[in-house]
């Protein structure tokens, strides 16, 4: 009797403790770096400098996470629609890449809270008499494939029953297009389409009108398993915000003004 109750003990304290498995915050810690999935092709958010280095506010975002891990930083350039991909082959650990933070994509990553939220804004050649968002039924309009705004407008094609819908493989494909005469509008955070239109390299194109979109929530993505990075993710946006950086970031990549809201009243706060 007397050996059977010590070796329940035994058997009881050791599932308890159980044995110690190390988690992805753990494997970056000690690899000594932070590989993160980072859109280049996407400024002001991210982009390559004069010198083709990597550039911009989701650039420094992964750039703040490595130094507060004590990791250095690697910026893996993907496309939006490489952007999961990457991820779940483990190319990357994490992706700062303004990725929304839709239940799909919850189905295969794990998503932090909101680090950004963009509103949306019309673009046009200005060859086109458009002066609102209104005025893209019928037309020929295009976005980066898989994207929020992809989504939306292709709704939108179908709700209207005519026009047609063109997905590209990056958001350049697509202002080039427009700024050729191949697309009518497109749809884009208003962030980028103000530098795409400051920056030249687009001629023709402008902006119309504000899309009757929500805010598009974007967050910090890994894979969905690892609850200990997901958790550590979500206490460093809070801190990226409440120390004032967020504020400081927009400033340095967008501009004046004040950055968006990442609360949600009765759900962030």
């Amino acid at each position: 009797m007397k050996t059977s109750v010590i070796t329940l003990a035994v058997a009881a304290a050791a599932a308890f403790t159980g044995p110690a498995f190390a988690d992805k915050l753990d494997d970056i810690i000690a690899s000594g770096t932070l590989r993160c999935a980072v859109v280049l092709d996407f400024p002001p958010m991210g982009s390559r400098d004069a010198d083709n280095n990597p550039q911009g506010f989701d650039v420094d975002y992964c750039n703040d996470l490595a130094k507060a891990l004590g990791v250095t930083a690697e910026i893996v350039e993907t496309t939006f629609p490489e952007r999961i991909p990457a991820l779940v082959s483990g190319q990357v650990d994490v992706g700062v890449a303004s990725t929304s933070d839709t239940l799909e994509r919850a189905k295969t990553v794990g998503f932090s809270i909101p680090y950004y939220a963009f509103e949306n804004a019309v673009v046009t050649n200005d060859k086109n008499q458009m002066a609102t968002w209104e005025d893209m039924k019928g037309k020929t309009v295009g976005a980066t494939a898989g994207t929020y705004e992809a989504i939306w407008l292709e709704g939108k094609v179908k709700e209207w029953g005519e026009g047609e819908f063109r997905p590209y493989q990056n958001q350049a494909d697509v202002f080039l297009a427009l700024s050729q005469g191949q697309l009518d509008a497109t749809v884009s955070t208003v962030e980028v389409a103000e530098a795409n239109v400051k920056s030249g390299n687009f001629p023709g194109i402008k902006i119309v009108d504000k899309a009757p979109m929500v805010p598009d929530y974007v967050a910090l993505i890994t894979l969905r398993n690892e609850q200990g990075l997901i958790n550590y993710l979500n206490l460093f946006v809070n801190q990226q915000v409440r120390t004032g950086r967020y504020d400081e970031l927009y400033k340095k990549w967008v501009g004046e003004g004040e950055p968006a809201d990442l609360t949600i009243k009765g759900v962030y706060r």
